[in-house]
């Protein structure tokens, strides 16, 4: 028997930063590891903190009888609690463990909020370029991604998204820091995408969530701060996790939080623990949950990926590829160089020199392409002469 047509064809179209990744390893087994310069997955290579070690091996000796059984499926009241008090300093609202479900990392949280959230033929709209797997975790749902143009910077086009909107527009989903951008959204852009969303609930009568996709909100440079979402808007929700923060990425250890004055509280946080339920996920890792309850304070250091990327700056400044300034995360979106904007034809012109990135096309926006620097800084210098034969030799 044939599989169902919509795995079928999403397997045709299959993301690219996986395709790319899976060539990376067949490049590294014919030339060596050192020779080829991956950087098409966002895989973070950076150690968790140390706490994170001493958390879990104090856990992990204590064994507590049914410390690995179920739990509610919103997951442990305690932890609950602990990432309320976190999202309330980083959002500037009061919250407690009662707005805050547990998810099995950032794309658990989402496919878990869509499903709460949107009826078959809703659409959710996001600017682009965007994380190309929002389409999946939309459209599992029955519901529809609508694309809005951002602005020449990577900010939010307002106007563009309040030409998406529609009746039948259950959201609109934000990355900040963006992937893969790396843009920061200003507080004064969250709070005109708010004065719009309420605009819109009054003109059609449905007003829209705004879901907010935070897994990067640790990591930003130069001081900056990221604006806070739920104290922006009555309608929000924001999903993060401990993938980038931590770097536990294989954990799956992540968190949907919502806004004290949303509507309807009682519904939204009943309907995000049952679809935690059917969605096959029940709930999230025990063990990684009570980890994450003490480490609210805890990141990375953010300073390795900040030298990483002004070394990686300095190598496409050097090869003459002109890149978005990135304020977060750890990607650089840069522009195809010269008169052909055919960003899967370099992509291919690179790989002859071992050089691997993702084409923009693959996040709505071709003549584009990202390199994730979250790798070894000696391959991000390695790369430089690499990179200036691939740009001595692109007829583009």
């Amino acid at each position: 028997m044939p599989i169902a047509g919509t795995i079928k064809t999403a397997l045709e179209s299959a993301s690219l930063i996986r395709k790319m990744f899976e060539e990376g390893g067949r490049l590294k087994k014919q030339y060596g590891a050192d020779k080829v310069f991956d950087f098409s997955l966002g895989n973070p290579d950076v150690d968790p903190p140390p706490a994170f070690h001493r958390v879990f091996l104090k856990l992990a000796k204590e064994d507590k009888k049914g410390s690995h059984g179920y739990m509610p499926n919103a997951g442990y009241p305690e932890t609950r609690e602990a990432l309320a008090e976190k999202t309330s300093r980083e959002h500037r609202v009061k919250i407690d463990g009662s707005h805050v479900v547990l998810s099995v990392g950032a794309a658990g949280g989402l496919s878990t909020v869509f499903k709460t959230l949107c009826d078959p033929g809703d659409e959710v709209v996001v600017s682009r370029p965007y994380f190309m797997e929002y389409r999946s975790y939309v459209g599992n749902h029955g519901a529809k991604l609508v694309e809005a143009d951002s602005l020449p910077d990577f900010n939010l086009d307002l106007d563009a998204i309040g030409a998406a909107l529609t009746p039948k527009t259950a959201a609109v989903l934000i990355n900040s820091p963006h992937n893969p951008t790396g843009r920061v959204y200003p507080e004064s852009t969250l709070a005109g995408l708010a004065e719009l969303l309420r605009g819109h609930g009054k003109k059609t009568g449905r007003l829209p969530y705004l879901v907010a996709d935070e897994p990067y909100r640790e990591i930003v440079y130069e001081g900056l701060s990221v604006p806070p979402v739920l104290s922006a808007y009555s309608e929000s929700i924001i999903v993060n996790s401990y993938s980038k923060s931590l770097s536990l990425p294989g954990e799956r250890i992540g968190y949907i939080a919502v806004s004290p004055d949303i509507r309807d509280k009682d519904d939204v946080m009943n309907g995000l623990a049952y679809a935690t339920r059917v969605l096959g996920f029940v709930n999230a890792p025990a063990l990684m949950q009570r980890i994450v309850a003490e480490l609210t304070l805890a990141r990375v250091d953010v300073e390795v990926y900040a030298r990483r990327r002004d070394a990686f700056k300095a190598v496409l400044d050097a090869a003459g590829i002109s890149y978005a300034e990135p304020e977060g995360a750890f990607y650089l979106f840069c522009k195809v160089p010269g008169a052909s904007a055919d960003d899967a034809a370099f992509v291919n012109h690179l790989k002859q020199y071992l050089i691997l990135g993702v084409p923009g096309s693959g996040f709505g926006k071709p003549g584009w392409l990202r390199f994730a620097y979250c790798v070894d800084e000696k391959i991000i210098r390695a790369s430089g002469e690499a990179f200036k034969k691939a740009l001595a030799s692109w007829p583009g």
